[in-house]
C-alpha cells in the first residue's frame, strides 16, 4: 500500500523470507561461512539454529541460490511432527517419488533406487528439514540412516537441520549420539546488535529505491532494536507498521513520536514482547530519546 505513495519499487518489510533481501551481519556471515565448508563436504547432517525469525530459512535460500540447480536435487520438508514411517514417506514425496509408498520396505527401496540414479547422473541429493525441533529421536534415527547410503565411498544424501534452539538439546541427548557424530557443521544464528539493526533497515530500504521519502529520524533505531531484540522478523513487522501509518496519516517524516506509538500498539496487540527491564508503559522513557532527535 505505502510502496507507491514513497516511491519504493517494493514492500522493503515483508514478514515472508526472501534471500533477495538478506542481510550480511556478522552472525549470518559465520554460517554462511560454514554452510558453504559442509555443502562442499556433500554428507552428513548441517545444523542451523536460531529463535524464530532470526534469518534461518533466509540463510538457507541464499546459499541454495548459489549452488548449480544443474547439480542438486533438493527437497524441503516442513511437516516434521511424524512418526518415523510418516517421516520416511513425506521425504519420498518431496523427492518427487509417487505410486505406492504404504509399506516402509518400499519406501527404502525406491528411495535408494532414485538417490542410486542421481548420483550415477552426477546429481547430489540434499534435503531440508525445517522446524526440526519437532523431530522425534526415532524420526531422526531414520534420517541418520538415510545418510549411511554410499556408492564408491561417497554419501547419497546430505540433510540439512534448521529449527529453534530445542534442537541442539535434542541432538545433545544421550540417545542421539550417533546422530550428534554425523554432524558436519553446525551454526547458530544470534539477534542483531544495535548497530546492526540501523544497518539492516537501511539495507532493505536501499533494495527498493528509498531516496528519503519518508525522511527517517536515526533516534528511531535504538528503540526498534530494543522492541524487536534484535530480531530480523519483529523488526519487519514495527517497520512495515510504521510505514502504514505514515502513509495514513499522509506523512513524509517518521520520528520519535511514531515509533513509540506503533510500538505501544503491537504491545496492546500482544505482537512484540516488553522486555523484562522496561517500564509497563513504553511512554514513560519518551524524553531519553528526544534528547537525541536529530530531524
Amino acid at each position: 500500500m505505502y510502496e507507491e505513495f514513497y516511491q519504493l519499487k517494493a514492500d522493503p518489510f515483508r514478514l515472508s523470507p526472501d534471500h533477495r533481501f538478506c542481510f550480511s551481519h556478522g552472525s549470518y556471515e559465520k554460517a554462511k561461512a560454514y554452510m558453504k565448508y559442509a555443502l562442499h563436504q556433500a554428507e552428513g547432517f548441517v545444523m542451523i539454529t536460531g529463535k524464530p525469525g532470526t534469518g534461518k530459512t533466509t540463510l538457507v535460500n541464499d546459499l541454495l541460490d548459489d549452488l548449480s540447480l544443474a547439480k542438486v536435487t533438493v527437497a524441503m520438508l516442513v511437516s516434521t511432527q511424524l512418526e518415523a514411517d510418516d517421516l520416511l514417506r513425506m521425504v519420498a514425496f518431496s523427492f518427487g517419488l509417487n505410486g505406492d509408498l504404504s509399506h516402509k520396505a518400499t519406501i527404502l527401496y525406491k528411495l535408494r533406487e532414485f538417490l542410486t540414479r542421481s548420483y550415477q547422473e552426477g546429481r547430489r541429493a540434499l534435503l531440508i528439514v525445517d522446524e526440526a525441533q519437532d523431530l522425534s529421536i526415532s524420526a531422526i534415527e531414520e534420517l541418520r540412516l538415510l545418510t549411511n547410503w554410499q556408492i564408491n565411498n561417497q554419501p547419497l544424501l546430505q540433510i540439512f537441520l534448521l529449527g529453534q534452539e530445542e534442537l541442539r538439546d535434542l541432538m545433545q541427548r544421550p540417545k542421539m549420539e550417533q546422530g550428534h557424530q554425523r554432524i558436519v557443521a553446525a551454526c547458530h544464528l544470534e539477534p542483531l546488535k544495535e548497530e546492526e539493526t540501523a544497518a539492516y533497515i537501511r539495507h532493505r530500504l536501499r533494495k527498493v529505491g528509498w531516496k528519503g521519502n519518508p525522511q527517517i529520524s536515526t533516534t528511531i533505531f535504538p528503540i526498534i532494536h530494543k522492541f524487536s531484540l534484535g530480531i530480523p522478523r519483529k523488526i519487519n513487522l514495527i517497520c512495515s507498521r510504521l510505514f502504514l501509518d505514515a502513509f495514513v496519516g499522509k506523512r513524509h517524516r517518521i520520528g520519535v513520536k511514531d515509533v513509540w506509538g506503533i510500538v505501544t500498539e503491537l504491545q496492546q496487540e500482544r505482537l512484540i514482547p516488553l522486555p523484562s527491564n522496561q517500564p509497563t508503559d513504553p511512554r514513560l522513557e519518551v524524553d531519553e530519546f528526544f534528547a537525541l532527535e536529530d530531524d
